[in-house]
């Protein structure tokens, strides 16, 4: 019987993208010696910069490094990276407000039929609660700067705490490079001059550079970014363009010197045409600014950054050009997009190094033979739409929520929306419940933190809650206060944890 396994994959393009696509499959589907194995080539030129966002994480980049078998203490000391507990949004709802999206649960354990947050909103409309971040584990301690992996106390919030990373994405794409290569991947240098495709099918043959090399395949991963040059400039996958909801179109760059104290959680703060971003790594603040350029010029946008910085910069901004959106197609014929060649959405919430690792995960669920079988892909454009179009509704929701008063911020609190999101801020607006579909990227507690944090306040809540007379009901939220005010003094300082664990040279 002819053998009609996939023997050899062709990376185009490094970076975060490449270096993980090439690490993962290096690890799951190589073979023991004597088996035949998958050769694995990546291309990239080191002519071409990588874009270099994707620097701050979610919790779900924790699964790929275990899944690649790294020792986290090692890849934070290599990455010169910290610990993230969530993101602090600054000024989205209104100029001086602020609030966490943090990881975890909010209220710290479960309450059985009906969530937390329920019985926050019978305080809360009666004027006796304090913020939800006061009742969300991660935000306090977040705010006081501490940090811990996890102890070993039963029924207490330091026996889980969700946490992911910020760091360097050009480091971690150097140490995953050695990992991969390690384990058999090969790099070729050189640019891409000519993709070659078959003549029966159209699908990809090989990718000739500019020196004269000739680099064939069965199965390509797109992974050259912006450029799409598998996916679209040969293979025309096309492009879903959601400018319309997410209208920012440029963002700067730009590091600074760091700062004490060196803060567990990403900061995200309104301007007044789009917003800035602060990741904190041990050896430097990286800095953004994500804006629309029909309300405010590069320059306008370059200065408002430089003069928001915490340090001294490090550089001169960096320009990006982008349009928010996702590819129609991101996988066709023996083609996958991969990282930003599949699709771009600002990294408000964190997502761009996800969406890496979605694919990836998916794509070895349904790792094609010769065959390509078009059900098989089918049904991975699918799953990974869907992943990208829930994703998308949630990062409307922080401008579409907002009662600043600039002209860019009330043209996103006017606009029309996905109709996917307008039900999902109807319903929570009732009697604040929240719908998870399958299982979508962000958690209902994350939905929770937003959607309150952006204003949106229910009518009402679950009758069950009536349940409980006053007295009780105060006593509890009192008591959920106490246990996760007490646990996050008990924690360590997040400084004085990396310098313990994981600290970088210099």
């Amino acid at each position: 019987m002819e053998d009609g396994r996939i023997g050899k994959v062709v990376i185009v393009g490094g970076g975060t993208a490449g270096w993980m696509a090439a690490a993962v499959l290096a690890r799951l589907m190589g073979a023991p010696a004597g088996e035949r194995r998958l050769d694995i080539c990546l291309v990239e030129s080191e002519q071409i910069g990588t874009v270099g966002v994707g620097e701050a994480t979610i919790p779900q980049i924790r699964l790929f490094n275990r899944t690649l078998g790294l020792d986290e203490n090692a890849f934070v000391h290599r990455t010169r990276g910290t610990f993230k507990l969530g993101i602090e949004f600054d000024g989205w709802l209104r100029p001086g407000h602020r609030y966490m999206h943090a990881f975890g649960a909010v209220g710290g354990r479960d309450l059985g039929a009906v969530p937390f947050h329920h019985y926050w909103l019978r305080e809360r409309l009666t004027g006796r609660a304090p913020a939800l971040d006061e009742y969300v584990f991660n935000a306090v301690a977040a705010w006081r700067n501490r940090f811990l992996r996890g102890s070993e106390l039963k029924d207490s919030p330091l026996s889980n705490v969700a946490y992911a990373f910020h760091f360097d994405a050009s480091l971690y794409a150097r140490y995953l490079r050695e990992y991969a290569e390690a384990r058999g991947v090969r790099r070729i240098e050189g640019k891409v001059a000519d993709v070659r495709l078959r003549g029966d099918d159209g699908f990809i043959e090989s990718v000739a550079l500019e020196d004269g090399q000739v680099v064939g395949g069965e199965l390509f991963l797109d992974c050259s970014g912006f450029r799409g040059l598998l996916i679209e400039q040969t293979l025309r996958a096309g492009y879903e363009d959601w400018s319309h909801w997410l209208p920012c179109d440029r963002a700067l760059a730009v590091p600074c010197a760091p700062v004490e104290p060196l803060t567990p959680y990403t900061r995200s703060t309104a301007r007044a045409a789009g917003w800035q971003w602060r990741i904190p790594l041990q050896h430097r603040t990286g800095n953004g600014m994500v804006y629309s350029s029909a309300h405010v010029s590069d320059d306008e946008a370059a200065a408002t950054l430089l003069a928001n910085l915490d340090g001294e910069a490090l550089d001169d901004p960096r320009p990006l050009r982008f349009t928010t959106g996702m590819r129609r197609r991101f996988w066709h014929r023996n083609c996958v997009a991969v990282g930003l060649a599949s699709g771009f959405m600002e990294p408000l919430e964190s997502t761009s190094i996800h969406f890496i690792q979605q694919s990836l995960s998916k794509l070895v669920s349904f790792f094609p033979d010769r065959g390509f079988d078009a059900v098989d892909i089918a049904e991975y454009n699918r799953q990974v739409q869907f992943e990208y179009v829930r994703a998308r509704d949630f990062l409307i929701l922080h401008y579409l929520a907002n009662e600043r008063p600039e002209p860019f911020w009330q043209a996103c609190r006017t606009m029309p929306v996905p109709d996917t999101l307008a039900d999902r801020i109807a319903l929570f607006r009732s009697h604040g419940r929240v719908h998870r579909e399958h299982e979508e990227l962000f958690t209902e507690a994350s939905w929770v933190q937003v959607l309150v944090g952006q204003g949106v306040l229910p009518r009402s809540y679950h009758p069950m809650v009536d349940l409980l007379d006053d007295a009780e009901c105060a006593a509890m939220l009192a008591g959920v206060h106490k246990v996760l005010h007490s646990c996050a003094e008990a924690m360590p300082d997040h400084a004085a944890f990396i310098a313990r664990y994981c600290a970088s040279a210099g």
